[in-house]
């Protein structure tokens, strides 16, 4: 009488799988949920991420993505990875602000203005202060980063090269109070709205306008739907991929180093999408028949504006003025003085 042969086949199935599968017990296949669709800096990010865990790991482990807010909406993304019920998201950093505030520095008009600024600030002290941050606030904890670009302001009435071009546009935005508060700098009341919902809103003019980087509005494929483009600056979009802290804490220490090895060759990768693709999209855009235009005077009213109306405001939420001043300091560029 052989050893299942004690149990009913039913049982007896169920133990033969986990007798085989004993080897393989420890191989992992992480859920990645990813708000963009196919061909953004988000889907790069985590293809880039995947490859990295599977060739350090040997195979044993990968990760699939699921693109589009398959798995939910980027902000309910946050708690689901909180409770542990989803293992990662790569998501905008302003959908993770109302969990963690203090990540909202990065958020605060006119601060970010280069990749290589982006770069200096997340991988760098003030980076590891706000993932700590983050998995005491959150629940989560950022393993990569992805740089985006500057989320350039899209319509389809007309072009917009002032302030006061602005006014009349009905523009969505993230339900994030900082980009809400700038546009009222400006004069107009945004939207709230999730990304979710964007593209419907746009096709059917419930809203007017957005604001994305070139890469999402190609991604995204807001040139269906959009026509004029203007270059601002005001926001340069990072996108951190984060992780369940319970689900990281459980894992191996060598597993834990695997995660971040693959999440540091995620961020490198994600820096030179950008710099290999930015432009090439630019021109593709053009070709699709939008208009690209530029702030008069060098974006000076709307720097002015968003700057002092909406940096004050803030202080308290991110930490305190010095911590806006330790990333200014960090950038060679001069304190805000009270």
């Amino acid at each position: 009488m052989t050893f299942l042969s004690h149990f009913k086949p039913a049982a007896a199935v169920a133990i033969a799988a986990l007798m085989i599968g004993a080897g393989a017990a420890d191989a992992k296949n992480f859920k990645i949920a990813v708000g963009d669709s196919a061909g953004s800096a988000q889907e790069a990010t985590g293809k880039a991420f995947v490859a990295a865990l599977e060739e350090k790991s040997g195979g044993k482990h990968t990760a699939t993505l699921f693109l589009n807010g398959q798995l939910g909406s980027e902000e309910v993304t946050v708690n689901d990875a909180a409770m542990g019920t989803l293992d990662m998201s790569l998501l905008a950093i302003n959908n993770i602000t109302p969990y963690s505030p203090t990540v909202g520095v990065f958020s605060l008009p006119y601060v970010i203005l280069s990749l290589e600024e982006a770069e200096k600030l997340t991988q760098g002290p003030i980076g590891e202060e706000l993932t700590q941050n983050t998995i005491n606030d959150a629940g989560v904890r950022i393993i990569a980063w992805t740089y985006t670009g500057f989320r350039v302001l899209t319509n389809s009435k007309k072009p917009v090269k002032s302030v006061a071009d602005l006014q009349g546009l009905v523009v969505r935005v993230p339900k994030n109070e900082i980009m809400i508060d700038t546009y009222k700098a400006w004069g107009i009341n945004p939207t709230p709205m999730a990304w979710s919902e964007t593209f419907t809103a746009l096709q059917q003019q419930v809203v007017d306008g957005q604001d994305n980087p070139y890469l999402t509005v190609n991604a995204m494929k807001f040139y269906e739907v959009q026509k004029y483009i203007t270059n601002i600056r005001y926001i340069f979009s990072i996108e951190p991929l984060i992780i369940s802290e319970s689900l990281f804490q459980g894992l191996s220490a060598d597993e834990q180093q695997m995660i971040l090895d693959a999440g540091q060759a995620a961020t490198q990768a994600s820096a030179q999408f950008l710099r290999d693709s930015e432009a090439a999209i630019k021109q593709d855009l053009l070709a699709k028949g939008m208009e690209i235009s530029d702030p008069e005077n060098g974006e000076e009213e709307f720097i002015k504006l968003a700057t002092e109306a909406v940096w004050p405001k803030f202080y308290d939420s991110i930490g305190g003025v010095e911590k806006l001043n330790a990333v200014l300091e960090t950038l060679g560029r001069a304190p805000v003085q009270q």
